[in-house]
């Protein structure tokens, strides 16, 4: 059994050449075409068949920005299959099958092979054909359609990070070469979550479950990685309005509790940044497991920004569920403040604080420090101070609490709260400043992006796999962008002409 050769991608090979069976993958990679951003530097690369295609150069427009001679390629030569494919390939036809709006690999695989052009224009190996020499054998070039569904959930996710990195970078010199940004892009950002439904019958309300639907011990069969997660309709919290405990006797069904929606699946956290005139594009993005808290995108993503951006955004606008010291701090050390509702944890709404920053107790004295410690079973390691009554430490001064506090016989009241700036800033942040809701109008950027998302299919993805959705709703965000980028280079050429 023999196999068969590779042709190169400029020119035909010499009548009667074949070369031998153990050099036919070192000759395919050595004839490797110009990549994607190349072509659409240079079009007079393209064999005509390709040029006279309209489908291929509008792809070409849409994916050339990108820097595919950066991307971060699998070692190729060194591998265990006769014929791997590289990735960089795969993520392009996965971005056309989200242009396209095709829902299955078996479908991008069907496209492809009725447009030949762009198995060439996208960079898949070639095989040999008698048929076409450029082209050569489609439907032998191209992997099985299970094979891209395997691809998709083992190809790592950095790889496709690069491509979103990618189109920050396009983005960001497009806008500095043809726009006076007032501001310095990314001075404002916004960050929010949004729910993604796995494919398990346990989310879908028609199905028959005996029992456990919502049972986070009782994991779905349909998907090893999701996770149960609810979904609040709100963020704003007080002891009031929480949900009443389930009795034990006569116990509430889950999906009849007032606090939420529940699901088994996926969250994906954003962060966009509004171009005045011009939209919202995503600058990072990061997927979990449903049960992970909303606070806990904040820092990976934070670190994205900054390594795209090359500095913090001074300015962040997000939803009450990141209403945490942290966040507060983070945005104050830029000089520049974090527009986040207020949520009413514990009960403390009007708590107010002296010059040296120890909070008043609610007889309006100031408390006493008296001792701090390292808190290290929240989400990040910080210092907190506890303070006490100030008529009580640090020596008792004979006088009774002016408003006879309930605790006042139990050694006083107290107040723990994390040493930073933040935590004071939650309560003394003037949330009805023009100033502040400047910023947090710009919470809706998130919003619109999610809206395009869910167009493409983000909230219920056809995957049984959290690598396999992490990686496309990274493709996702990558498209999202790459269209953004394409709206203002054509609006700013019909402008200038």
């Amino acid at each position: 059994m023999t196999s068969k050769p590779i042709v190169s991608c400029f020119a035909a090979p010499k009548e009667g050449f074949r070369p031998p069976i153990q050099s036919v993958f070192r000759f395919q990679v050595a004839t490797q075409r110009p990549n994607l951003h190349v072509l659409y530097q240079h079009p007079e690369y393209l064999p005509r068949i390709v040029r006279q295609s309209d489908t291929a150069m509008r792809l070409l427009e849409l994916l050339g920005p990108l820097d595919w001679g950066g991307f971060p390629e699998r070692d190729l030569w060194h591998h265990w299959e006769p014929r791997p494919v590289p990735y960089a390939p795969f993520a392009a036809a996965c971005l056309v099958r989200l242009e396209q709006g095709f829902v299955s690999m078996g479908s991008l695989f069907n496209y492809l092979v009725e447009c030949p052009e762009l198995v060439w224009l996208l960079g898949f190996p070639l095989s040999r054909s008698s048929k076409f020499v450029w082209l050569g054998d489609v439907a032998e070039s191209l992997p099985t359609v299970r094979h891209l569904t395997r691809m998709l959930r083992s190809i790592p996710n950095a790889a496709l990070q690069f491509l979103l990195s990618s189109s920050v970078a396009a983005i960001c010199t497009e806008l500095e070469r043809v726009e006076a940004l007032q501001a310095p892009l990314g001075e404002t950002v916004a960050l929010d979550t949004k729910h993604i439904l796995a494919w398990v019958k346990e989310n879908n309300p028609k199905a028959y479950i005996q029992q456990d639907r919502f049972n986070k011990d009782k994991q779905p069969a349909g998907d090893p990685d999701c996770r149960l997660g609810c979904k609040r309709r709100h963020n704003q919290r007080t002891a009031s309005k929480e949900p009443p405990a389930t009795p034990a006797a006569n116990p509430i069904p889950a999906e009849t509790i007032s606090v939420g929606e529940f699901y088994w699946g996926y969250a994906s956290g954003i962060v966009a940044v509004k171009v005045p005139k011009w939209g919202e594009f995503v600058l990072a993005e990061l997927t979990q497991p449903f049960d992970r808290p909303d606070v806990s995108y904040f820092f990976p993503l934070m670190r994205m920004v900054e390594q795209r951006l090359g500095r913090k955004p001074r300015f962040g606008a997000l939803d009450a569920a990141f209403d945490a010291f942290y966040v507060y701090d983070y945005f104050h050390e830029m000089g520049g403040f974090a527009a986040v509702p207020f949520s009413e944890r514990g009960g403390y709404k009007d708590r107010q604080f002296d010059a040296h920053g120890a909070p008043f107790c609610k007889a309006k004295l100031p408390m006493t420090l008296r001792y701090t410690f390292t808190n290290r079973s929240g989400l990040i390691e910080h210092p907190y101070q506890r303070y006490a009554c100030p008529l009580l430490f640090p020596q008792p001064t004979g006088k009774h609490c002016p408003i006879d506090h309930a605790q006042w016989n139990q050694g006083g009241c107290t107040a723990t709260l994390a040493s930073g700036p933040g935590a004071r800033l939650r309560y003394t942040i003037d949330r009805q400043a023009e100033a502040y809701k400047l910023v947090y109008r710009q919470r809706t950027s998130t919003e619109r992006i999610f809206s395009q998302a869910v167009d493409l299919g983000i909230e219920r993805p056809h995957l049984r796999n959290g690598q396999a959705i992490a990686n496309l709703n990274t493709l996702i965000y990558t498209l999202i962008n790459l269209r953004f980028l394409q709206r203002f280079r054509s609006c700013s050429i019909e402008s200038a002409a």
